[in-house]
């Protein structure tokens, strides 16, 4: 029993330890995940609501529409994704429901590659 109540602090300090080794990555996500949302809202990208007319219509025909995914099940609907140079599209049906830059912090600059 009292073995135990010492290997208590030893088990906490090697919490925190491990703890603090992970901090540094997380604040590095955190920093390019900001710079992302920074360099999305000083871009003029598809707004959420748009159909995909009016959007070939203000940026043109896509440099290509990716194969759809999902509609296997009532929740997971069919998701329809154009690339153009510098961002991705994401459509539900026929409208926007997002817009994101291509970038290697996104991971998503070969998004035909994605499941």
């Amino acid at each position: 029993m009292i073995k135990h109540r010492h290997s208590l602090p030893l088990l906490a300090a090697i919490i925190i330890g491990f703890g603090s080794l992970a901090a540094p990555r997380t604040a590095h996500a955190e920093n390019l995940l900001i710079h992302r949302v920074q360099q999305e809202k000083g871009m003029h990208l598809p707004a959420r609501g748009l159909s995909m007319s009016q959007v070939e219509q203000r940026y043109g025909a896509p440099v290509r529409k990716l194969a759809p995914r999902g509609g296997d099940t009532r929740l997971h609907p069919v998701i329809n994704r154009w690339e153009y140079s510098n961002f991705i599209v994401y459509f539900q049906g026929n409208r926007v429901i997002h817009s994101v830059l291509n970038t290697p912090a996104g991971n998503n600059t070969n998004p035909s590659a994605a499941n």
